[in-house]
């Protein structure tokens, strides 16, 4: 028996008049019209009156890591760190039964001292215990002493593309680690046990549900987080759809090696070409304020155009990480101009220049906007790009007027994949500090909405089926307290119920 939907605002995300109802059958969508011909037509159906709320398609995760989220959900939280004190007293207060003590989500932006740790104050936490603590990015982190020690970074070094280890006065390792150097050691720390794992991802999943996501991305899959993904899918632990994309430089093998998707499937492929602005190792063709350089690449030209060329020799999807323009412009360069239907995806986009979007357009190429990086980290692009460059960040406004689709993201674990929340940020573009950070920019709350659906699901080549609410496409749908179309304030806005296929995955009140 399926189920007819009606009584509140009915929002497709397609062109024309919203339909008064919605019937679901078979986890798909069976109807869409005048609530008269629904009750006629499906009389035997259950009746889901949404009283007064609203009922749209369930938002889609375009760029974050499930995987990396279900680890930290083991880890001891940092976010509300202001200070070093605050990182040592809050990881000494957890009581942890295992031997490595690591803390996950600290920014140094946010601390008064207005830099990152180094191991004299993780010594404080343990003498005799390893000690690791991953920035709010993931790109950078900080070992004591004893993690130094255990995991050889002194004597492992090795000549890896953007490396840095920062020293201290004497000589010595201070512990902090960046980019793919801190990433190769972050990777030896042991990890719990699949089955632990496995059940760390259900948990993972929930925060997903519990924001309207019913697709979700593993932004850069290993063999570790691969094994984990397998696992949890053969074992009848996922419920979402999970797509994974292969770790192009460390394990590319892995596009091939899952022979009979279920829920997980593989995507395409992921390379790395800079870092992250509020750090200021995005890779920029103009200097930081205040002096400096221009952050750093991860490749060579030649290297990426590899990348590129395998990608497209092969036909599958690629997913580069971009946040300054000069890697955007590395990324738009190896392609050449041809346009590619594989639909390659900039991730981050963030100081995407103008004109680099038009070639984006002109290749084929889906900008993925971490837009919430406005509210968030918006003062601190201010003081590190100045104002010219902070009010482009993630140009949404400039991307719309050519007619290129886009999309937005969280890179949860970095943020959590609250949708509505980011929605927000798109269509007022404010920063903490309440700075308007280019008006140009700014986009409606309908096309916002778009970004999360539609868009996103065009981005997966999964728009016949998902995105929209159509009949014929598949019963993912979440719906809202409130019409995200008129609402004051998008971010209050309560998420009642995400449903997958028709069934019902997250339900407020009943978790």
């Amino acid at each position: 028996m399926g189920e007819l939907y009606f009584g509140g605002h009915i929002l497709t995300m397609e062109d024309g008049p919203a339909p008064q109802a919605v019937a679901i059958a078979n986890g798909k969508i069976v109807f869409t019209g005048t609530l008269q011909t629904a009750k006629k037509q499906f009389s035997d159906f259950l009746p889901r009156d949404l009283q007064g709320h609203t009922l749209m398609p369930a938002f889609i995760d375009t760029h974050s890591h499930i995987t990396a989220l279900a680890s930290t959900l083991r880890l001891i939280p940092l976010q509300d760190a202001r200070s070093f004190d605050d990182i040592v007293q809050m990881l000494k207060a957890h009581d942890t039964q295992e031997e490595w003590i690591i803390g996950f989500g600290y920014d140094h932006n946010l601390l008064v001292e207005g830099m990152h740790p180094d191991k004299t104050v993780l010594d404080a936490v343990s003498a005799d215990r390893p000690v690791m603590i991953t920035h709010a990015s993931g790109h950078m982190g900080v070992l004591n002493s004893v993690a130094l020690r255990r995991l050889d970074v002194e004597g492992r070094q090795s000549d890896i593309s953007g490396e840095k280890i920062a020293r201290m006065d004497d000589g010595t390792l201070s512990g902090y680690l960046e980019e793919n150097t801190f990433m190769k050691y972050a990777a030896a720390v042991p990890q719990p046990d699949v089955e632990r794992m496995g059940a760390l991802l259900q948990q993972a999943q929930q925060i997903y549900f519990r924001y309207g996501i019913t697709t979700i991305q593993d932004g850069l899959t290993k063999r570790p987080e691969f094994d984990m993904l397998v696992f949890a899918d053969e074992k009848g632990l996922l419920q979402a759809d999970v797509i994974g994309y292969a770790d192009m430089q460390q394990a590319p093998e892995l596009l091939y090696a899952r022979k009979t998707p279920g829920r997980f499937r593989m995507g395409g492929y992921k390379i790395f070409l800079d870092g992250s602005p509020q750090s200021k190792t995005a890779w920029l063709t103009a200097p930081y304020e205040g002096g400096g350089d221009c952050g750093y690449s991860v490749h060579t030209d030649t290297q990426v155009r590899a990348f590129v060329r395998q990608a497209r020799q092969e036909g599958v999807q690629l997913l580069a990480h971009c946040n300054g323009d000069a890697a955007a412009q590395q990324l738009i360069d190896a392609f050449d101009g041809a346009f590619d239907t594989n639909r390659p995806v900039m991730i981050h986009a963030q100081t995407v220049r103008p004109e680099q979007l038009e070639q984006m357009r002109q290749i084929g190429m889906i900008p993925s906007f971490f837009i919430a990086h406005i509210y968030h980290w918006g003062d601190v692009h201010l003081r590190n790009l100045g104002m010219h460059r902070a009010q482009r960040i993630s140009p949404a406004g400039s991307a719309q007027r050519l007619g290129l689709p886009y999309t937005f993201h969280q890179d949860t674990p970095v943020l959590p994949p609250d949708m509505l929340q980011t929605v927000w940020c798109a269509v007022h573009r404010r920063t903490r500090d309440g700075v308007l950070l280019g008006a140009g920019e700014q986009i409606t709350p309908r096309q916002a909405l778009e970004a999360v659906t539609r868009h996103a699901a065009y981005q997966y080549f999964e728009e016949d089926q998902k995105g929209t609410i159509r009949t014929g496409k598949l019963a993912d749908l979440v719906e809202l307290r409130d019409n995200p179309l008129d609402c004051a304030d998008l971010r209050q806005i309560q998420i009642l119920k995400t449903i997958r296929r028709g069934e019902v995955l997250f339900e407020a009140g009943e978790e």
